[in-house]
């Protein structure tokens, strides 16, 4: 939870768009917290260096100590093609289920834990409620935000690739990773498939494809499958 207040004020981008340490007192003013909430601020500040997401330092001969960024941390900068911030902020959707752990394992239904905690809804169910709905909004930010994680894999594993005349993502969201390999390799026909509502506005080229279905029922054919 200390994390998800740290992602929602956006600690890390202060201190990054800060360019410097920042004190606690610096860090409260940029947040515009009430005089009465600073100990909180410092509470949170203090739990969340120890786990090493911040750093806190002393600057020569002062007494009031400094926060700056950890590789960790870095990975909450908004902006950043590395940023992971939508994974930590956590949606109500999902953190609320873990409250429902012990209805969960002692009623007797075979349901998953989202299902039991969501009605008997499927995470997919409450993903296509609305198109335009924010849980939809957040999973397909969180999921752009993993696959740019993709880029450090393909670095390393270009030869898995070699060779490929076609390829699909299967549940390739908005199409990050299948534009990563396009980048590197031109030549491979890549077709994306998700669910209709995803990718309905989305547009490809003459290697890059969008195709609306499900994966259940039928996919694409192709030299290989990106699951």
């Amino acid at each position: 939870m200390a994390l998800k207040f740290a992602v929602e004020l956006g600690i890390a981008d202060i201190i990054h768009n800060h360019g410097k340490p920042m004190t606690l007192a610096e860090l409260a003013s940029s947040l515009k917290l009430h005089p009465s909430k600073v100990s909180i601020l410092y509470r949170f500040m203090r739990l969340l260096t120890h786990n090493g997401f911040f750093a806190k330092t002393m600057v020569g001969e002062e007494t009031e100590a400094y926060y700056s960024l950890t590789l960790p941390s870095k990975l909450l900068i908004r902006g950043k093609p590395m940023c992971l911030a939508f994974f930590a902020g956590g949606h109500p959707n999902y953190m609320n289920m873990w409250n429902s752990i012990k209805k969960w394992l002692t009623e007797d239904k075979e349901l998953s834990l989202f299902e039991s905690a969501n009605g008997g809804e499927t995470f997919w169910d409450t993903l296509n409620k609305d198109s335009e709905s924010d849980n939809l909004r957040c999973f397909q930010e969180a999921m752009e935000a993993d696959s740019q994680m993709f880029k450090l894999a393909l670095k390393d594993c270009k030869h898995v690739f070699e060779g490929l005349e076609t390829l699909v993502d299967v549940g390739g969201g908005t199409g990050v990773v299948a534009k990563l390999i396009h980048e590197i390799f031109p030549d491979i026909k890549c077709t994306v498939l998700d669910q209709p509502q995803v990718v309905a506005n989305l547009t490809g080229n003459q290697n890059l494809n969008f195709v609306g279905g499900d994966m259940f029922k039928s996919i694409p054919h192709a030299d290989a499958v990106l699951l």
